[in-house]
């Protein structure tokens, strides 16, 4: 699966298009994130994207996400790597799914938690968008609780013992992902 059949499947499975945005962001940190590795960039960017393709057919039963994804992604004939870690993405709040292992699985698991704090934090800029949002900006609602309280900062901070990577390095490394594909964000 290469990026533009992601998409093709999310815009099928999906018709939030702030959630399809969603999935565009941790697309884009992902694929930063495999550069930072050298891993495979495309493959990591598809496990971004598809990842919360099912989350929508289950918002009155989050319990049975990502459950279905993978389901759907084994018989597309998905790469099983793509596959465990849209898996291990429910790591934590669903008892049935393994803690992730692998860097691509921490990867999503941690980067899927900031793009939410980094789109808040461009939201209640004056100007809403992602080119005018820095790293600071983002530390700084990190410790207000009430601001962004769905983006988990204890997943966000599986960054550095999990993958060696610093708070603020993790933060800026999946910005400047974001910010490149502003557009695509309306961000």
């Amino acid at each position: 699966m290469n990026r533009q059949e992601a998409l093709d499947f999310v815009n099928s499975t999906t018709s939030n298009k702030n959630l399809v945005k969603h999935m565009l962001a941790v697309g884009a940190c992902m694929k930063a994130l495999a550069r930072y590795f050298n891993e495979d960039e495309e493959m990591w960017e598809v496990a971004g994207i598809v990842h919360d393709g099912d989350y929508e057919m289950f918002k009155d039963t989050p319990e049975k996400h990502p459950s279905k994804i993978v389901e759907m992604l084994e018989e597309k004939g998905v790469d099983p790597k793509i596959i465990k870690a849209s898996l291990r993405h429910g790591w934590g709040w669903k008892a049935d799914i393994s803690e992730p292992e692998t860097n691509m699985e921490w990867s999503l698991y941690a980067c899927d938690e900031l793009t939410g704090l980094i789109t808040a934090v461009t939201l209640v800029r004056p100007s809403k968008k992602l080119a005018d949002v820095k790293v600071e900006d983002v530390l700084k609602k990190w410790g207000k609780k009430d601001f962004a309280k769905g983006a988990l900062r204890e997943n966000i901070d599986f960054c550095e013992p999990k993958l060696g990577i610093k708070r603020e390095d993790f933060i800026a490394i999946c910005l400047k992902a974001m910010q490149g594909i502003s557009n695509e964000l309306g961000l």
